[in-house]
């Protein structure tokens, strides 16, 4: 059975590229928070039925209060082998193996939640279809890049753009065949 789910980055970023600040706060992502204005992301959720992310992320995603994806099937990447939690399987193995079994099962796309060392290394193994990225209008000058140095060359194709009132802009790439 050949899979067409596809692995999608849909993450925020600073203009200079960070997606965190150095202590891992991301506060400032509510400058562009507005009641009218969802910048695509209900109908993104509604396109994804696996959510994978490392587990500073998900620690990180557990303070918001309820957990927001408990209609999906969960992976949190980690090196340390743990039990499944009642909403997460935790995944300490090759992400090679993992992505494919989750292909092999006909669903929806994945979405690669974060953070910059799960970007980091499925971008090292070629694993990503498409980056959904939101550029926000602050310089933080500091913090946890989205990429680092020493990431592969990959060539992408602008699918769509779209600038907000906020100064929001989401740039929407897949990558090259």
């Amino acid at each position: 059975m050949v899979s067409n789910r596809k692995i999608v980055l849909y993450i925020a970023t600073s203009l200079d590229g960070y997606i965190a600040r150095e202590n891992g706060d991301i506060d400032w992502l509510s400058m562009v928070e507005s009641r009218n204005e969802d910048y695509g992301y209900k109908d993104f959720l509604k396109s994804v039925d696996t959510v994978i992310m490392g587990r500073r992320t998900y620690d990180q995603v557990l303070t918001f209060g309820d957990f927001p994806y408990k209609d999906k099937k969960c992976y949190v990447i980690s090196r340390t082998a743990r039990p499944k939690d009642d909403y997460v399987e935790y995944w300490s193995g090759d992400i090679c193996k993992l992505i494919s079994e989750i292909r092999q099962k006909d669903g929806l796309n994945i979405w690669l939640v974060g953070g910059a060392q799960i970007a980091g290394e499925f971008l090292r193994k070629n694993l990503i279809d498409r980056y959904i990225i939101s550029v926000l209008p602050i310089l933080l000058g500091k913090g946890i890049l989205l990429f680092h140095s020493g990431m592969p060359e990959i060539r992408l194709q602008l699918r769509r753009n779209v600038a907000y009132p906020s100064g929001l802009v989401q740039l929407s790439y897949e990558r090259s065949k």
